[in-house]
């Protein structure tokens, strides 16, 4: 089976985590501060703080900017859950805006459609999370214009975008947004094998992250309500969670993290090889920008295809299960979020978000990982045209 996603593990990574495992510190030691500095420095974000998953790094992203009861939280229904759960986790309401037809990502013309008729009801959104689907980025400098007039914050998902560039610079600078968070899943563009990061450019706000990961508690004398006991005492001074990642999983970050050009190199080289492979098929390929500008570049995390001439999903079922017959392992990314029954207890229905509707008929995400042959390539190629072929829709 060719998978849709895989990752990519040398003899150098598991050295690194074998090193660790011999040392003093299987967690809370030197690995992790190490790991968030490297993200930092290669995102040039000021503050990093690790935590054990990108939901985690969400959820303390959301009550750090004091996002709770009463407020909104806005996202998009094309991703997955944890986008909009971080918010319910906090106690606060969730709504969505709908996608781009080009770029699929969060459409920043309907946000301010939206923000428009939110002002008048007195129902603005406190936090939009702002999901770079597939690794391509967001309209972040309208999105950052537009929280300076409705005075939102801004979330950016950066969970497939490690490696992404928007106006020449890596995704997760923070030059649009509060925080931007990361995830290194094992198919995600690096691993830890399971864990997360946010970033940030504001002390205060990295500096409660970190209390946030770590039940609440703190050793810092100035935010104790008394003198300490001695060097051992601390103090819990909020609720806080055990969102900690270990040492383990910060030692395979660094080393992954020391190939990722590598990866990217070659998730945008593979992605490049379907898009000269699919050309002139009745199908929409990824956008690498609303405007194609060369200044956004998509990491690939995903390379998603939406079918033209078809009979929407129906279609997409033969497809997907032929496809799979023939060992090719494609999927679909994602169900729009409105439509999962948890969300529709709140309210939300079908037609509710049309162009994100549009979109789940007809995507259907090809494999791509760094590690992916060419000659597993050209089999995906070549049995996804003959299931086009057969199915009517190859033009």
């Amino acid at each position: 089976m060719i998978p849709y996603g895989h990752q990519d593990i040398s003899e150098e990574d598991i050295e690194a985590v074998v090193e660790v495992l011999r040392s003093d510190y299987l967690t809370q030691g030197p690995a992790v501060p190490v790991f968030e500095q490297v993200i930092c420095d290669y995102t040039e974000a000021k503050y990093g703080v690790a935590v054990n998953s990108g939901t985690s790094a969400l959820h303390i992203a959301c009550l750090a900017l004091e996002l709770g009861k009463g407020d909104w939280l806005w996202t998009t229904p094309i991703t997955f859950v944890a986008s909009a759960n971080c918010g319910l986790y906090c106690d606060a309401k969730v709504d969505f805006v709908d996608i781009d037809p080009i770029t699929w990502n969060l459409s920043a013309e309907k946000l301010e459609e939206k923000l428009k008729e939110a002002e008048r009801e007195g129902k603005l959104p406190k936090v939009i999370v702002a999901v770079h689907l597939c690794g391509l980025s967001c309209d972040m400098e309208k999105i950052s214009n537009l929280s300076k007039q409705y005075g939102f914050s801004i979330i950016e998902d950066a969970s497939h975008a490690l490696g992404g560039q928007y106006q020449e610079k890596n995704i997760g600078n923070g030059q649009y947004s509060d925080i931007s968070t990361f995830s290194f899943h094992p198919i995600k563009n690096i691993t830890t094998g399971e864990g997360g990061m946010a970033v940030t450019n504001n002390p205060e706000l990295a500096e409660k992250m970190r209390r946030l990961r770590s039940h609440g508690i703190t050793s810092d004398p100035a935010l104790m309500t008394h003198s300490k006991d001695g060097l051992w005492y601390y103090q819990q001074i909020e609720l806080g969670f055990n969102y900690r990642m270990s040492d383990l999983h910060a030692a395979l970050g660094i080393s992954q993290l020391k190939r990722l050009d590598e990866f990217i190199a070659n998730r945008r080289s593979i992605a490049k090889r379907y898009d000269q492979a699919l050309s002139g098929l009745s199908l929409q390929l990824p956008s690498k920008s609303k405007t194609n500008s060369e200044d956004s570049s998509s990491a690939y995390h995903l390379y998603i295809i939406r079918l033209q001439n078809s009979q929407g999903k129906s279609d997409r079922k033969i497809l997907l299960e032929a496809l799979r017959d023939k060992d090719v392992q494609a999927h679909v990314h994602y169900i729009p979020l409105h439509t999962q029954p948890y969300y529709q207890q709140f309210g939300f229905k079908e037609g509710d978000f049309p162009e994100a509707e549009n979109y789940y008929s007809e995507a259907m995400t090809l494999p791509i990982y760094s590690a992916m042959s060419s000659i597993e390539q050209d089999t995906v190629v070549r049995e996804l045209k003959a299931e086009l072929q057969s199915l009517g829709i190859n033009r």
